[in-house]
């Protein structure tokens, strides 16, 4: 599998703050919430990327923004509690 297919997952995209990330994901709401999301989100994205769940170019865009959105917030939260 291609390197940029791979999942997208936060502790592996800064693993600088992977202890940051997994004390807020077990006592923020928010967080948790919100990386519930980007998960789900770089999901799908990965199953279209690998030919799983084939959707339009369009679709997959959209996700990719989304994802991105969610990962700026995730990381802005992430970052101050480290």
């Amino acid at each position: 599998m291609r390197s940029d297919l791979l999942p997208h997952a936060l502790n592996r995209e800064f693993p600088e703050l992977a202890d940051a990330i997994a004390k807020l994901k077990a006592t923020d709401h928010h967080f948790a919430n919100l990386l519930g999301q980007h998960d789900a989100v770089d999901t799908e994205i990965t199953k279209s990327e690998t030919g799983v769940t084939p959707i339009s170019d369009d679709a997959l865009e959209t996700l990719k923004k989304q994802r991105l959105h969610l990962k700026d917030q995730l990381y802005a939260i992430a970052s101050r509690g480290s």
